[in-house]
């Protein structure tokens, strides 16, 4: 991992025998063995959600995609001749809903709703 033999790590565990002493070397060993697995589940967790973000992206691309070939398929809808006689044309059944919705206020507990619904 690191390049250390089996000599190297023997001479780095006498250092530490010398050092620290009998006593206290399984504990500073336990909490040596926590700390690298507390580094190694955290390193997990952010490549785990590095990962999501990678693939809720991913498919936001694609939903993109789709509505686009969607949209690039299908006529556009083509607003009714106005009647004879008047001076504004009628406006599409669309707009006249979107206005609708979007003249109701909205409830000040929830906020508006992203998704225009009631």
């Amino acid at each position: 991992m690191f390049g250390l033999g089996l000599p190297e790590l023997i001479v780095i565990f006498v250092i530490a025998l010398v050092v620290f002493g009998p006593k206290k070397l399984p504990e500073l060993g336990k909490a040596l063995g926590k700390g690298i697995a507390e580094f190694k589940r955290a390193t997990e967790e952010v490549k785990e959600t590095i990962e999501h973000e990678v693939r809720t992206a991913e498919h936001a691309i694609e939903m993109n995609k789709i509505k686009e070939a969607v949209e690039a398929k299908t006529p556009e809808q083509q607003p009714a001749a106005a009647p004879q006689g008047t001076d504004q044309p009628s406006a599409p059944a669309e707009s006249t809903v979107s206005a609708q919705a979007s003249a109701e206020p909205a409830s000040p507990e929830k906020g508006p709703d992203p998704y225009g619904k009631s």
